[in-house]
């Protein structure tokens, strides 16, 4: 999982621009497996393939623990999340029957049921067959009130690129001549039945370096895509440009939004003939949204307006058309602690619901509006949740009533959601996920290791209730650590029945980067402070081994994506921690991170590696540069897609192919499709889950 502003992607072949390659890159002779779908690049990772699928998927075991994964996934006593849209509730459901998925609805009458009656819309499944594509769904955008017209979007094989195209949900048929868009990154909303918002490769020029939409454009019905009117251009150096329409009845306002970089960007307020007004909040906020009268604004870094200062991290509010004409009175709706943090906000009619996180364990508050001027926010807790897990919430219709969803799960607590409206009583369960393991055997716990600055990280471990102390027991430590990303407690039956009922442990660490103590932990490992992310993960490793809950013997590590990177720095930087590593759709070239796929889009992250002062600190923690021949280093397994057009496979393929010049134990599997998830089905995604655990398995029991 790698956090990106954008979504959609187009898949090409990477071409290899030597103008923008320095001295010491020309010298990798690893080049040709950036070239995403040459034959030799190919032919090479079949090979490899082959070679990972012999040593650990083709055992009894390995197909035991497959089936148990994809059980879980295809499940069909699994809770349907629905979206409610008009008078339906939607669904997008993938089974065995379904790989691909239904995109379906129902009334909440049958939804309230235990086995809810189902009206398909689109089976994704038998478009693919039709058309001769395999289309994986990338969700729909429907508009107001009647919700009769929607933007469908579809991707090949599961890359972030992909087309786009207009449905009628009342004839249930795509619309001929209506709205449609080729594959490319793109993004499109309504703004009435004949008019969409759309920013997509317009031509040369049209897309920014980080190959987003730097233009965006209204385009209206029947009329040539060429002759759409220029709402914004934004720069090349820009992450991505985009517009919306707040549709809420009563309050239409349209809305442009520049994404500078990751983590700041600027938003417009559209008026007639075009005119934009820049909304004055800071560059680096957090979040800006709007709900009816309100504006909310959530900030990343502290920021002195109205002569108040409102700290890092905090949820703040005014009213919309006040602050356009120049008021600065905030409402301090949320502040943060040295231990608290603003996880999510959620609007219902009248209400605003808080998800706080309290030392990374959840807590909900609902915050009422002033009716009359003079008056305060009212406040009030919502529910409640077993220890050491998640509650969440969100509204439902927020432009009509208060009713809400509520979620909680746990590591071994089965997610069950709620169902209730504010003001009404409490919520009622509605749907329960099923328990795929035996939870009665385990018990979880949270610890805090000390890093080597003296920060205290917290992390959860999830083991027998009789687990020795002995440091034999085969543990799983598994992380993430960026793009403000938070991991929580959550039920999952692959981990229970694929490691902790095999006689694992499995461990979370929340580590630096990441978004568990809000902005400023995220901060602490920016840029030139990334080594603390991995010098924290490594203490929770050393803590594990210190109260013997396993030994380097039986201590591996597993992550995706930025995850992947912190794997591979795992490996150059701590190689005598482990005794495996899986390491999942990586980050490991941070030379070349910005030339291949849309790793521009992350400079604000790590860093710009062309700048020789971003280098110097770059190079400390870009393993495909740090790995070293002759050096003894843990089995590593790299897993992939080839489809993957947010990271790419090249840095996967590049990593591997140098740790096996170096004689090292490394394996490797590249999944023809998938996109950044790996994978396009539940099949392939059970697999490639299979793959991982049965590897740490095999080097850790």
């Amino acid at each position: 999982m790698l956090a990106a502003a954008c979504s959609r992607v187009e898949q090409k072949p990477v071409a290899v621009n030597p103008n923008k390659t320095s001295p010491a890159v020309v010298e990798d002779p690893y080049l040709w497996l950036e070239e995403t779908d040459s034959a030799k690049a190919l032919d090479w990772v079949k090979a490899r393939n082959a070679e990972s699928v012999k040593a650990y998927g083709s055992s009894p075991e390995f197909d035991k623990t497959r089936d148990a994964i994809l059980e879980v996934m295809d499940s069909d006593a699994r809770i349907p999340y629905v979206s409610k849209m008009g008078t339906y509730y939607y669904n997008f459901w993938k089974d065995k029957t379904n790989p691909r998925g239904l995109w379906r609805r129902t009334t909440f009458a049958e939804y309230r049921k235990e086995h809810p009656k189902w009206e398909t819309l689109i089976d994704v499944d038998a478009l693919g067959k039709t058309e001769g594509v395999n289309w994986v769904w990338h969700g729909s955008d429907c508009l107001k009130p009647d919700y009769r017209h929607c933007l469908v979007f579809l991707s090949r094989g599961g890359a972030d690129a992909s087309v786009m195209r207009e449905f009628d949900l009342t004839s249930k048929t795509f619309v001929k001549d209506g709205f449609s868009l080729p594959e490319a990154k793109l993004q499109a909303n309504w703004i009435d039945k004949d008019r969409i918002y759309v920013g997509t490769d317009f031509g040369p020029g049209s897309m920014t370096k980080s190959s987003y939409p730097r233009i965006v454009k209204e385009w209206k019905r029947g009329t040539p895509l060429a002759d759409a009117t220029t709402v914004y251009e934004g720069k090349e150096d820009d992450l991505s440009i985009s517009a919306y329409r707040d549709d809420t009845p009563g309050f239409e306002r349209d809305f442009v939004s520049r994404a500078i970089d990751f983590w700041s960007g600027e938003n417009f307020l559209r008026g007639k003939d075009n005119k934009l007004t820049r909304i004055d909040i800071p560059l680096d906020a957090a979040s800006f949204g709007t709900h009816r009268e309100w504006m909310t604004v959530q900030l990343r870094n502290a920021w002195t307006v109205g002569g108040n200062t409102y700290p890092s991290g905090s949820l703040i509010a005014i009213k919309f058309d006040d602050f356009m004409a120049g008021k600065r009175d905030f409402t301090v709706l949320f502040a943060p602690s040295e231990t608290t943090s603003l996880a999510g906000h959620s609007w219902t009619r009248h209400h605003l619901i808080l998800d706080t996180l309290h030392d990374v364990v959840s807590k909900l508050e609902v915050l009422t509006p002033p009716l009359r001027p003079g008056t305060e926010w009212k406040r009030a807790a919502l529910g409640g949740a077993p220890a050491l897990s998640t509650i969440s919430a969100g509204g439902i219709d927020a432009d009509h009533d208060d009713s809400y969803f509520l979620t909680v799960s746990g590591f071994l607590e089965p997610t069950t959601l709620y169902y209730g409206a504010l003001g009404q009583g409490e919520a009622k369960p509605l749907k329960h996920s099923p328990s795929f393991f035996d939870a009665s055997k385990y018990r979880v716990q949270q610890d805090f290791a000390t890093s080597k600055d003296g920060t205290r990280v917290p992390y959860f471990v999830i083991g027998p209730k009789d687990m020795k102390l002995d440091g034999g027991n085969p543990t799983l430590l598994y992380g993430y650590g960026g793009f403000e990303v938070s991991l929580q407690p959550s039920y999952s039956g692959s981990v229970g029945r694929a490691w902790l009922d095999k006689g694992g442990v499995y461990a979370l660490a929340n580590i630096r980067g990441g978004g568990e103590y809000g902005p400023r932990w995220h901060q602490a490992a920016l840029k030139a402070n990334r080594l603390r992310a991995y010098e924290d993960f490594a203490a929770v490793a050393q803590d594990l081994v210190a109260k013997k809950i396993t030994s380097q013997a039986h201590l591996g590590a597993m992550g995706g994506s930025n995850g992947g990177l912190l794997m591979g720095n795992m490996l150059t930087l701590y190689p005598q921690l482990w005794s495996a590593i899986v390491c999942q759709v990586p980050l490991l070239d941070m030379k070349r991170y910005t030339h291949l796929s849309a790793g521009t889009s992350w400079m604000a992250e790590y860093g710009d590696p062309d700048k020789p002062d971003d280098w110097a600190f770059i190079k400390t923690f870009s393993p495909y540069q740090n790995v070293e021949k002759g050096k003894k280093y843990p089995p590593l397994l790299f897993t992939t897609s080839t489809r993957d057009d947010r990271v790419g496979p090249h840095q996967a393929r590049k990593m591997a192919a140098r740790m096996l010049e170096y004689g090292n134990g490394a394996s490797f599997y590249e999944n023809i499709e998938g996109g950044h998830g790996a994978a396009a089905d539940n099949k392939q995604a059970a697999f490639m889950s299979a793959l991982g655990y049965e590897y740490l398995w095999t080097h850790l029991k």
